[in-house]
């Protein structure tokens, strides 16, 4: 039976002044970091060991599963890294803060900008320094696929091709995949094996850290979801709430 372990990066360093974040390379705060580390020993405790891993090419996520990994003594693990496992782009916004953006233009707009499935925030200019093609790391990315601002539905439709490509193959070969990435990458994954529809999705919150545990049939449709570590309600049950 494959199975597939979801984790949210930890705590990062904009998380904790309430910036907007998106594509800005950040680290971990030294609670996103135990938080990390809490999520190997939670998957260790159950004999939950993963054996091939997957993250986006951002440092939060990066680290989270190295700390993981490290509290499994499981770091010798295969890692792909790839920009379509990224946080939504969030254009303009980015490095702003969400409280002052609301009293700027409204709470009513930075909640649409922030929840709605097909809204996004205004872009970024070519120039801005913030635009992805300026990053070494994204070289070899061709410039008409990198975003100067995304909404949810942008995120989940360039994560959904990563998913159904090595992502899938990797689980139907029969390997514990683990994804450490970021709440809005991992919203369109949880779209895709939940069938959780566009107005619910914005309301599926993932923790910093705490490990989603997918067991899953042979055409990697769910069986059972269930937080390891945590109390947290699981996609399949936001959708059945709502």
């Amino acid at each position: 039976m494959p199975r597939l372990i979801l984790l949210r990066h930890g705590e990062s360093v904009w998380n904790k002044k309430n910036l907007f974040t998106g594509w800005t390379d950040v680290d971990l705060t030294e609670d996103g970091r135990k938080q990390g580390w809490a999520a190997g020993e939670a998957l260790a405790a159950e004999d939950i060991r993963p054996t091939v891993c997957f993250t986006s090419v951002l440092t939060r996520a990066i680290r989270t599963l190295w700390l993981t990994l490290d509290a499994m003594n499981r770091m010798w693990l295969p890692v792909t890294r790839d920009w379509r496992l990224n946080e939504r782009h969030y254009g303009a916004l980015q490095g702003l803060n969400k409280d002052e953006k609301a009293k700027e233009v409204g709470e009513e707009q930075v909640h649409i900008w922030r929840r709605s499935y097909d809204v996004p925030p205004p872009e970024l200019h070519p120039d801005d320094e913030r635009a992805p093609h300026h990053e070494e790391r994204y070289k070899a990315v061709p410039q008409n696929s990198l975003p100067l601002t995304e909404c949810l539905k942008d995120t989940v439709d360039r994560c959904m091709p990563f998913w159904h490509g090595p992502i899938a193959s990797a689980l139907k070969g029969g390997e514990t995949v683990l994804i450490s990435a970021h709440g809005n990458s991992l919203r369109g994954i949880a779209m895709e094996l939940d069938s959780v529809p566009p107005d619910v999705i914005p309301h599926v919150e993932f923790p910093y850290a705490v490990p989603l545990v997918y067991e899953l049939d042979e055409d990697l449709k769910p069986v059972e979801s269930r937080y390891v570590g945590g109390s947290h309600k699981t996609p399949a049950q936001v959708k059945a709430e709502a």
